[in-house]
């Protein structure tokens, strides 16, 4: 079955670091443009960050930027979120999301600007709160 998978969620203290990690079965992630996202409840999905296929571009949304780190190992099939001195605006549920991209028209896009994706996780939930 082909699926992306997130874990490294739970609760954290304002000020607290998380790693999520997004992982695919199924297929290798090399081709693959990852970008997470995040709902909070009430609120519409919000894009976080997001990495090429090669990890040499990425892309930050302003509310993260200096805070969270988005990684790659493709030799581990992997997409790794580094979020530090989070807020309790961090709260939500996160998702990761695949896009295939290597030999497509899509590669040079920047990956903030992909809206399609073939495939998502299920969500985890990560909680900020003293």
């Amino acid at each position: 079955q082909l699926q992306l998978q997130e874990s490294g969620g739970g609760l954290v203290q304002p000020g607290g670091s998380l790693t999520l990690s997004c992982a695919s079965s199924g297929f290798t992630l090399d081709y693959y443009a990852i970008s997470w996202f995040r709902q909070a409840p009430g609120k519409e999905r919000e894009g976080v960050t997001c990495i090429s296929s090669s990890g040499d571009s990425t892309y930050y949304a302003d509310s993260v930027k200096a805070r969270f780190t988005i990684s790659r190992d493709n030799a581990k099939n992997t997409v790794s979120l580094q979020m530090n001195n989070m807020k309790s605006d961090d709260t939500a549920v996160y998702y990761c999301a695949a896009r295939a991209v290597t030999g497509t028209s899509w590669y040079d896009l920047p990956c903030h600007e992909i809206k399609e994706f073939d495939y998502w996780g299920q969500g985890t939930q990560v909680t900020v709160s003293s």
